[in-house]
Order: structure tokens, then C-alpha cells, then sequence
């Protein structure tokens, strides 16, 4: 490909990469604001996720641009399909941590319940995985892909404890029931987190090796 192609997808790069910080800060900053009962952090999240979906649309026009004007073939044409399907999942990640940022608002509203750790946990987890999926892209490192993929499992039985946590103390807490279900939601939104950050490291896998793993193991990989 000539030297223009070359110089569009280092822009590219750099533009998911700065959507993929944004996303990263953004959960982390929506489980703080839960966990530390922080409303305006909380709504600083809400709002700066107008920013998230600008820069989601604009990697996506400037992805189709380039598929448009160089028809690129085999590993630059996998590369541009997995920029927009990862685009895609960083603009739903930003859309999660919102979603927390938005139950977390709401809990400050209300008397200070119990928080179990393993929710701060899953959120540096998720980060993590996010955070990895994309440097995995960037490197093309297959084995820091496949990390993230073992990592999903950590996120889940994370979600389970905080599952279970809630069911027992609903029962002896009653009259906060109600808190401890959008603390329950919150905690499921991180695992979608996981979920995404799953799929962009499949992508990532397909990109280098050519092979969709997506509905595959890592056990059944081998």
C-alpha cells in the first residue's frame, strides 16, 4: 500500500486509541464515583459520554473512508474490519460505565449501604482487560489477546460473588433492598465490560491469525 494508506491508518490508530483511554478512564471513574458516593464525578461521567459517541463516529466515517478510497485486501482489509467492530465495543463500554455512573447517582440519594470489595475488584478487572484488549491490537500480540479472553472468567465469578452477597444481605436488609440492586446492576454492567473487552481481544486473535475464535474455548483452541 502507498505511503498515504500507511500515514490514514497510523491516524486511525491514534484516534481509537484516544477513544480507548477516554473509555478506560470512564469506568474507572464511574466505580469510584459509586463506591466513594461521589454525584458530581458520577455526572461528569454521564456527561463526557456525549464525547465518547463523537469520537465513535468519527473513527467509523474515517474507517469507511479509507476502505472506500484504497480497497485494501487481506491483512489491511481485516485490520479495517476489526477497527470498526472494536470501535464499536469501546462506544458500548463508554455506554456501560454511564449506565453505572447513573446508578451511582442515584444511590447517593440514598442512606450509605455496605459495598463488598470484589466490586472494586471487577472494575479494576475491567479496566484491565480493556486496557489490554487495546494494546494487544496495537502490538499484535496474540498471547496479551488471549490473556484477556482467561481474564473474562475472573470478571464473571466476581459478578457471582457480588450476586450472592446482595441475595443474603437483601434478606436481612429489606428496607435497602432497593440500593442493593442497582449496586447488583452495576456490578453486571462491569461483566458486559468484560464482555466487550472479550470480544475486541477476539478480534485481535482473528486480525493477526485469520481464525474467528469467537465461539471457541481457549481449551478447545489447543
Amino acid at each position: 500500500m502507498t505511503k498515504v494508506f500507511v500515514h490514514e491508518v497510523e491516524k486511525l490508530k491514534k484516534r481509537i486509541l484516544t477513544l480507548s483511554s477516554q473509555v478506560e478512564e470512564n469506568v474507572a471513574l464511574a466505580v469510584k464515583a459509586l463506591v466513594s458516593r461521589d454525584a458530581d464525578l458520577a455526572k461528569k461521567v454521564i456527561a463526557s459520554d456525549t464525547e465518547i459517541d463523537r469520537q465513535e463516529v468519527e473513527v467509523e466515517e474515517e474507517a469507511l473512508k479509507i476502505l472506500a478510497l484504497y480497497q485494501p485486501v487481506a491483512m489491511d482489509l481485516r485490520f479495517l474490519t476489526a477497527v470498526l467492530k472494536i470501535n464499536n465495543d469501546l462506544e458500548r463500554i463508554g455506554d456501560l460505565a454511564a449506565n453505572i455512573a447513573k446508578r451511582a447517582r442515584r444511590i447517593c440519594k440514598v442512606p450509605e449501604v455496605v459495598i463488598p470489595p470484589e466490586l472494586d475488584q471487577m472494575a479494576v478487572k475491567a479496566r484491565e482487560m480493556v486496557h489490554n484488549s487495546l494494546t494487544a491490537f496495537v502490538n499484535l500480540d496474540a498471547n496479551l489477546a488471549n490473556q484477556v479472553r482467561e481474564a473474562d472468567d475472573e470478571v464473571d465469578d466476581l459478578c457471582k460473588v457480588v450476586s450472592d452477597f446482595v441475595a443474603a444481605v437483601g434478606q436481612k436488609d429489606p428496607e435497602h433492598l432497593s440500593t442493593y440492586l442497582k449496586m447488583l446492576l452495576a456490578a453486571r454492567n462491569l461483566e458486559r465490560i468484560g464482555d466487550h473487552a472479550t470480544n475486541i481481544a477476539e478480534d485481535v486473535v482473528y486480525l493477526i491469525d485469520g481464525v474467528i475464535v469467537r465461539h471457541q474455548s481457549l481449551d478447545e483452541e489447543d
